[in-house]
């Protein structure tokens, strides 16, 4: 069982997948827009965190077409955006790369939202999360889809705390949009 240190705010990082990209030819992997589903599916990821009062003080998305086209339909989705940085760093990264980038976040940002690629961002949440509710840890073991959304909370100080086995995987989430 994931550690509590009430004495410390809670923290939340919330990890977005980007939503589904499209394959045209000629086009270089960074450029890769976003699918039809993928246009339907981010609307919905912006409002299932809404929904689930998940939303960020601070956005960092990949410089990748298809990460910052989710954030942009996602966020849409909610009256004041936070705000946002587009980071390079984000692009194909690891988990060391990740968590380097989430240990630079000031001490005033209590909720966190990365919005990236995998197989990098699974494999940050399966490194964070100490424990998990019901079966989230088994649910991002499975699979962690275009679209989906893990929320990870713990204690700390500040984000340089933030450490494998730290953090408590409270949900798992992938919405959908609607064909019309």
């Amino acid at each position: 069982m994931t550690a509590r240190d009430k004495a410390r705010p809670l923290r939340r990082l919330v990890v977005l997948r980007h939503a589904k990209s499209a394959w045209p030819a000629g086009v270089t992997d960074h450029q890769r827009p976003l699918a039809p589903r993928g246009r339907r599916d981010a609307p919905a990821a912006g409002r299932a965190l809404a929904e689930a009062d998940c939303l960020p003080d601070l956005a960092l998305c990949s410089t990748a077409v298809r990460a910052r086209r989710t954030w942009e339909l996602a966020s849409a989705q909610w009256g004041t955006p936070p705000p946002v940085r587009h980071d390079p760093r984000l692009y194909a990264a690891g988990v060391p790369d990740l968590l380097g980038v989430a240990h630079e976040v000031p001490t005033e940002v209590h909720t966190l939202l990365l919005v990236g690629h995998n197989p990098g961002l699974e494999e940050l949440v399966l490194s964070l999360a100490g424990d998990g509710l019901g079966d989230t840890l088994d649910r991002v073991r499975s699979k962690f889809p275009t679209s989906a959304i893990a929320v990870l909370d713990w204690h700390g100080g500040g984000w340089e705390t933030l450490t494998p086995g730290r953090a408590l995987l409270t949900a798992m989430l992938v919405p959908r949009g609607k064909k019309k």
